[in-house]
């Protein structure tokens, strides 16, 4: 039986900080006259609003691009081509309009990373955090260990980028087309994050500020990591920052390092020098998998968006819930929402649900909850947000040997992808975009 991922996929104060080596540097920032974020108390997401926005596929990590639109990444499926092509590992898709009238294209130029173009046995490569800059689009891509006797786990972060709005993309060194390193040729020297202490850095996130990044003021991208791939380190949030026009050098970047006086924060250039900059809560992280061989789901890599109307920077997370034997997805995740008034915290929540069951719908298996940053309301009290559900996986795993019989079936991949197709969505209905609008409680 293929496994799971295997078969998705074939089938804010302004500081400045002087950076000496390793050595540690405190930010001397103003410190604003009061704290936005204690004017929120609370969050509450609407079970009516909720909305389908159809698709195939999970990841939905989202930017806002120079002409407005939202740039949203899908894995593992073939988004909303009609009919499924093929399977991407990862796709770039633009989104225009509101939830209810939302308009969904291919970003044309994305390179493809398909099922045909897939060796058998080579490292997988899926998409994570993705922004606009201006023109400059960047994207880091996370890939697995090839471990088969206990869950792979999460190695290094791939970076790639376009100087003209999508549509053209090179590697990190400038390099085009895009190079899916094998296992032999993955290393430090061309990705930013490979084999670092623990696995850490190679999921990554952006902190998304506005259209383009236009809301940002203090002239750095702020990019959030997991410690590591396992229960006590997946937990732990770490961030850097990084100078807009060096996101490309490796060398620019600074890692939080601890809290300093009045809610500052301390950079180093040293990695060893890491802090966590939020833990979120333990045991949300599968152990063992369902399919064999299959990997350490993405449990807490979060979603950070700056609410512009309200001057707060706003996170979501989740953990996944695992069954007794630690196997993934067996009850309802955890979703927690948190609020700052600076991208390294410290963070306060205001909305927690240990068993996350959008609608109350007890079958569900929502994850990987995103902050819309094209979604958030004129006034800043509301915004959308969107994940994928995988009610219904565990049945799937049950009926594999039917499984294998359809896929028998198909006589060529085009046959093959729509039968892949039509199977997903029979067992796992909400493995696509669903939205649902939160209010924020103000004093």
């Amino acid at each position: 039986m293929t496994h799971r991922r295997e078969f998705l996929e074939k089938s804010l104060t302004i500081g400045l900080a002087t950076f000496c080596g390793g050595s540690l540097s405190p930010v001397l920032a103003r410190r604003p006259q009061s704290n936005p974020a204690m004017a929120v108390k609370g969050a509450m997401p609407v079970d009516s609003s909720i909305m389908r926005l159809g698709g195939l596929g999970d990841g939905y990590k989202m930017t806002i691009a120079a002409n407005g639109k939202q740039i949203v990444v899908v894995n593992d499926g073939p988004g909303w081509a009609p009919p499924p092509a093929t399977f991407y590992s990862t796709k770039l898709w633009e989104v225009e309009g509101e939830p209810e009238t939302a308009r969904f294209q291919m970003l044309d130029g994305y390179p493809n990373v398909d099922r045909a173009a897939h060796p058998e046995g080579a490292p997988h490569y899926y998409g994570h955090g993705v922004i606009a800059i201006g023109s400059n689009m960047y994207q880091f891509l996370a890939t697995l260990d090839d471990a088969e006797d206990r869950p792979r786990r999460w190695t290094g972060a791939k970076l790639i980028y376009s100087a003209d709005n999508g549509a053209t993309w090179h590697n990190q060194n400038g390099s085009s087309p895009i190079i899916w390193e094998d296992w032999k040729q993955q290393s430090s020297a061309s990705f930013p994050f490979f084999n670092e202490p623990d696995g850490c850095f190679s999921l990554l996130a952006f902190l998304q500020q506005g259209k383009a990044y236009a809301a940002n003021r203090d002239g750095y991208v702020y990019v959030y990591g997991l410690n590591g791939s396992v229960d006590g380190l997946m937990n732990q949030l770490v961030m850097f920052r990084v100078p807009q026009n060096k996101l490309l050098d490796r060398s620019a970047y600074r890692f939080f390092a601890g809290h300093g006086h009045n809610g500052t924060a301390r950079w180093s250039a040293d990695i060893a020098d890491r802090q966590p900059v939020h833990n979120f809560p333990l045991g949300w992280v599968n152990y063992t998998n369902l399919f064999p061989g299959d990997l350490v789901v993405e449990s807490w890599l979060p979603s950070v968006v700056y609410n512009a109307p309200l001057g707060i920077y706003m996170m979501a997370s989740a953990g996944i819930g695992s069954a007794p034997d630690g196997t993934e997805f067996g009850k309802p995740s955890y979703l927690g929402l948190w609020v700052s008034k600076n991208p390294w915290g410290p963070w306060r929540q205001i909305h927690e649900d240990s068993a996350w069951t959008p609608g109350d719908d007890q079958g569900a298996r929502a994850y990987a909850p995103q902050i819309a940053p094209g979604w958030i309301a004129p006034d800043g009290k509301s915004f959308w947000l969107v994940w994928a559900d995988l009610a219904g996986i565990r049945e799937f795993g049950r009926d594999e040997a039917l499984v294998d019989a359809e896929m028998a079936k198909a006589s060529d991949a085009s046959e093959r992808t729509m039968i892949e197709a039509e199977i997903l969505r029979r067992y796992m209905p909400g493995f696509s975009m669903n939205a649902q609008r939160v209010e924020l409680k103000l004093d």
